[in-house]
């Protein structure tokens, strides 16, 4: 094995494991005063999504950005829940994260290096060398930043779509005061809830701006999609 290989970060087991499964049956099942109490088990609970981070991100051998927002996240989540501040504060907080995501695709799509190219079109899955180079042999380069930017409104769309329904979800759910055993068992329904609720309908979202952009290259190029994506080691 080569030593230049990359490293797989975490896959889909273990983010639900320890960014959902765990934390939920922490803050549900032993947040009572029988058992770690409110506050301890928010703090037992958060280890798992923020320790299972950094490990992800030391596999992956990258640090960037989204992965230590996401870290950043948590810790505030722990951090507003633990001094006992109204929810409103989760409620803003777990809207403004993916609405300034948001905000950074449509920014950065009139840059050389749009978050698009992160989200949908990495290079883990499109072969950009072989794309660049049929695009201009078809003369069809300017038209398919245009199509780009639409594939961008999308996925800018999508993290929007989520800033609201975390707002709404926090708001919903966290009604006790902060700092009971009530409370903290309803930080790990919303937890739970966010995958159906929240990430289902943004990655369909994500999905059909990456079918959409697919359509286009082929459209473009005339060729084959097996021609553009990525080769898998």
């Amino acid at each position: 094995m080569s030593e230049d290989k990359q490293k797989k970060p975490g896959g889909m087991l273990g983010n639900l494991a320890f960014n959902i499964i765990i934390p939920v049956l922490i803050m549900t099942k032993l947040s009572g005063e029988a058992y770690l109490g409110p506050a301890w088990s928010i703090v037992v609970a958060l280890i798992f999504p923020i320790g299972f981070g950094l490990w992800d991100l030391k596999q992956s051998g990258k640090f960037n950005a989204f992965s230590i927002l996401g870290i950043v996240s948590v810790i505030l989540t722990g951090g507003i829940s633990l001094l006992k501040l109204p929810a409103e504060y989760i409620a803003i907080k777990e809207a403004t994260i993916p609405a300034l995501i948001g905000l950074a695709v449509l920014i950065t799509q009139r840059t050389s290096k749009p978050l698009l190219k992160v989200f949908v079109l990495n290079e883990q899955i499109v072969n950009w060398q072989n794309l660049n180079q049929s695009l201009e042999n078809t003369g069809t380069h300017a038209l398919f930043e245009k199509k780009m930017a639409i594939s961008s409104y999308i996925v800018a769309g999508s993290f929007f779509l989520s800033a609201a329904l975390n707002y709404i979800l926090a708001k919903v759910i966290l009604v006790s005061p902060p700092g009971s055993t009530e409370y903290t068992e309803e930080l790990g329904r919303m937890t739970a809830l966010s995958y159906p609720v929240i990430v289902i309908p943004s990655m369909l979202m994500l999905l059909a701006a990456l079918w959409y952009i697919f359509a286009q290259i082929k459209k473009l190029t005339g060729q084959d999609l097996d021609h553009f994506l990525a080769e898998t080691k």
